[in-house]
């Protein structure tokens, strides 16, 4: 996609403004989580800032902790979800960053799941059905995780 200035549309911020399809696992005012459509393993979550910003030097103050205050939701919940024994929580600046929006990468890990250095391999949902399932399964987490942290407030 490219804007009336011919320059390359951001993909991200399309999927915030619900233009290009996505599964959406959280929202809230300042953020948007939603599945990885190649997914270092089902469960894996992209975390983005509704501006759009590029880097995480570039982040203004005011996001840092709303972005990770739901950061840390979210891996809580990815581990909890996705029966995890624990979690990756990353995002590249400019380097390997696919797409000029600043994105947290949120992956349930496991022990011996064969993730070595950075050379990755992307693996897909097996259908449809299979990312929706995943989708929904955090949705559930993601809500119950926040209602334990209000009852706490």
């Amino acid at each position: 996609m490219t804007t009336a200035t011919g320059e390359r549309e951001c993909r991200f911020c399309g999927i915030i403004r619900g233009e290009v399809p996505a599964v959406v696992v959280f929202a809230d005012d300042a953020s948007l989580a939603f599945l990885d459509r190649r997914p270092l393993f089902p469960g894996h979550l992209l975390l983005v800032p509704r501006e759009h910003i590029v880097t995480l030097a570039d982040l203004p103050d005011r996001l840092v902790e709303p972005l990770f205050r739901s950061a840390r939701l979210l891996a809580r919940a990815v581990e909890e979800a996705m029966a995890a024994e624990g979690s990756f929580v990353a995002m590249n600046n400019r380097v390997s960053q696919s797409i000029p929006h600043l994105h947290v990468h949120i992956v349930p890990r496991r022990r011996h799941d064969g993730l070595k250095g950075f050379f990755w391999p992307r693996l897909g949902y097996r259908d449809e059905a299979e990312i929706a399932r995943v989708g929904e399964v955090l949705r559930t987490t993601i809500s119950r995780l926040q209602s334990k942290i209000s009852d706490k407030a």
